[in-house]
């Protein structure tokens, strides 16, 4: 069923999954993943026309290398967008290779498991054309909450007035004690961002996402000292140089790269490195497949609490539960959620297995 959030309909899901076969027929997998109306067929171009040449023969354990070659390829005309995003796949299945034929998880490969679970907060609350706002909003949540988990994002960003109302009304529904996040992907300038950010202090919600637009380094900034609640982006930064940039503005108190958009392994790892410098959080964006939110839990698990102390404030674990036909199919169900927290798989690789039928079954041309 279509559903929509602040800049549209979408009207299917798409994810392209990389598999890349290693010398002795071991298959790493990885995912690049598709924003709600971004078509598959952009990232899989770079990866057959610009990526695949430089691949092909090389050794997988010099994914590094591979990455900043494939970046330098594309510099001229990709330092960001479908090309970083391409080439996000494409490094998640080679360091899925490199743990398969290593028999180790890629958190491990990466430096360690800091934990081996995380909690999970609910990503939903998409509006359909014929559903009831609030009334659905405040069902959806209390379903959350029946099943377990600790937190839930909406999704918002349909005119001021209606969000005030809409979060207010999931607020006291879920009580006080449920953490409660609001994504508006940038549907505002700075003033009407300002003016949504005051009237609803008093819902005390964890983190504004996305208030404003991804290129608004001074208006984030600005936006950051008007709550006590967390202002945070990043799913649109892609990789370490324009990180960089945010950063030294100090413009967010969260930083929320994707894993399958905004570098792979190898370059959020380097960003996630650049935010422990700079003492502040990074709450990967997870969107897409199973394989994605896999290879997004190894992530996780490699990730140092900042700062390291004996009861540090942990990163959570974005889980998507909007309508996607192939999520869980894609990977056996093979990942737990127990107790509000999703387990981190411990098996090699990103630490889960691809069925081939649903592949076939979704395939796109």
């Amino acid at each position: 069923m279509p559903f929509k959030f602040s800049q549209g309909y979408c009207y299917q899901r798409s994810s392209v999954i990389v598999e890349v076969v290693g010398a002795d027929g071991t298959s790493g997998f990885g995912e690049c993943m598709c924003h709600g109306q971004q078509p598959p067929q952009l990232a899989a171009a770079f990866i057959d026309h610009c990526y695949k040449d430089l691949v092909i023969g090389e050794n997988s354990l010099d994914a590094e290398v591979l990455w900043e070659r494939l970046y330098n390829r594309v510099r001229p005309f990709g330092q960001m967008g479908s090309a970083v995003n391409a080439l996000s796949g494409l490094d998640i299945a080679l360091w899925d290779l490199n743990g398969k034929e290593l028999g180790q998880p890629v958190s491990r490969l990466l430096g360690g498991r800091f934990r081996d679970r995380v909690t999970a907060y609910a990503t939903g609350f998409y509006r359909t054309a014929d559903g009831v706002y609030p009334e659905d909003a405040v069902k959806e949540a209390r379903s959350y909450v029946e099943a377990g988990f600790k937190g839930m994002k909406l999704k918002v960003g349909f005119l001021p007035e209606v969000d005030i109302k809409y979060i207010r009304a999931v607020r006291k529904a879920v009580g006080p004690d449920i953490m409660l996040m609001a994504d508006f992907n940038y549907a505002y300038n700075q003033s009407v961002a300002r003016r949504i950010i005051m009237e609803l202090e008093p819902e005390k919600l964890h983190f504004f996402e996305e208030l404003i637009t991804p290129e608004d380094i001074e208006g984030y900034r600005a936006l950051r000292n008007l709550t006590p609640s967390y202002i945070a982006a990043g799913e649109c930064l892609f990789g370490k140089i324009a990180l960089k940039n945010w950063l030294e503005a100090g413009a967010l108190d969260i930083y929320q790269p994707d894993l399958c958009s905004c570098g792979g392994f190898t370059e959020c790892k380097k960003m996630a490195a650049l935010t422990q410098a700079y003492n502040t959080m990074m709450i990967p964006h997870v969107w897409g497949s199973g394989v994605g939110l896999a290879a997004s839990l190894q992530f996780i698990a490699s990730l140092s609490n900042t700062p390291m102390a004996d009861t540090p404030v942990e990163p959570l674990l974005e889980y998507d539960r909007s309508s996607h036909p192939f999520r869980l199919d894609l990977i056996y169900d093979g990942l737990d959620f127990i107790d509000g927290d999703m387990i981190i798989p411990d098996k090699p690789g990103i630490g889960v297995e691809v069925n081939r039928t649903v592949l076939e079954k979704y395939k796109v041309n």
